[in-house]
């Protein structure tokens, strides 16, 4: 199984085309350090294979980045330096306690600040199958103003959700992966909904180890944002990505799902040891031991 398929060079969308149309800026979101580092260098490794004419911002979720600055200039990453003073803020708010370091989960919404028109953000315990260019373009207002990938049914509310009429038939998402422009949603949407709304927020939130996700499903939520799947806006794209998702095989090298759809990335959510026997592992693998070669040169 080859996964050294190169990519087309980064254009802009069809819809764009166009000697008078304004050049967009895109590019690709991610949070790591060093504690995490077995995770985030296959990613490293799967986006220069994929997705390396797309630009990539690697957020720091902490202090811990010695080897996570090293692996962001190997790569040719954009680390983020900029103090996310508001973030930090917010998400001591939200979730005090000197103890409670899973706080910093909230420093993925410093996406959403990010110089660019659309951002992917895409958690590091993933690696990347296919370009994501077909991905961006396809944002719009009051139809499509926020694209996530895959469902989640039970890591957001809990059941006095049905005590707000607007948390009623809305799409409950794996935070894990979403693409949005601050057209549509800005961090500071973030802090004033959470002003007004936190009461409401901390009554209908899931429990468990969940900070982020349940977050991003409410203010999203809370604020109408018009949420599509992927498969709804890129033809033929899958909206699996789980690493235990049945049914997968390889076409060209490339994972597709049980209908045959093309499934963009794999992502180990949940997952409490490195992949070892799945069906996207040995992938992962490859890519692991190429990006650890690149890193000890």
């Amino acid at each position: 199984m080859s996964l050294r398929l190169p990519n087309p060079p980064l254009r802009a969308p069809d819809s764009e085309a166009g000697a008078s149309a304004p050049a967009k800026r895109y590019g690709v979101a991610i949070v790591g350090n060093d504690k995490i580092i077995d995770w985030l260098l296959p990613f490293l490794e799967s986006y220069r294979d994929t997705n390396s004419s797309l630009p990539l911002y690697l957020i720091p979720y902490d202090d811990n980045v010695e080897m996570t600055k090293r692996a962001a200039d190997i790569y040719g990453a954009t680390y983020v330096s900029e103090e996310p003073i508001e973030i930090d803020k917010l998400s001591h708010e939200l979730y005090p306690g000197i103890f409670n370091n899973n706080r910093r989960r909230l420093r993925k919404l410093q996406a959403l600040a990010l110089p660019l028109d659309e951002v992917a953000y895409v958690d590091v315990d993933v690696i990347l199958f296919r370009d994501f260019t077909p991905i961006f373009g396809k944002l719009e207002a009051s139809r499509t103003e926020f694209i996530v990938a895959s469902p989640s049914f039970e890591y957001v509310y809990n059941d006095r959700r049905d005590k707000y009429p607007f948390l009623k038939d809305v799409l409950l998402f794996n935070d894990g992966f979403w693409v949005t422009s601050n057209k549509f949603l800005k961090l500071s949407d973030f802090i004033e909904t959470m002003k007004v709304d936190s009461a409401i927020f901390h009554d209908v939130r899931k429990r468990g180890q969940l900070f982020a996700q349940p977050l991003v499903n409410f203010v999203t939520h809370r604020r109408g944002l018009k949420i599509e799947l992927l498969p709804n806006v890129v033809p033929g794209s899958s909206h699996e990505s789980f690493y235990k998702a049945p049914g997968v095989s390889f076409r060209d090298g490339k994972p597709v799902d049980v209908d045959g759809k093309e499934i963009y990335f794999a992502h180990w959510a949940g997952a409490v040891a490195l992949p070892s026997r799945g069906v996207f592992d040995p992938a992962w693998t490859e890519y692991s031991k190429a990006a650890w070669a690149r890193f000890r040169k």
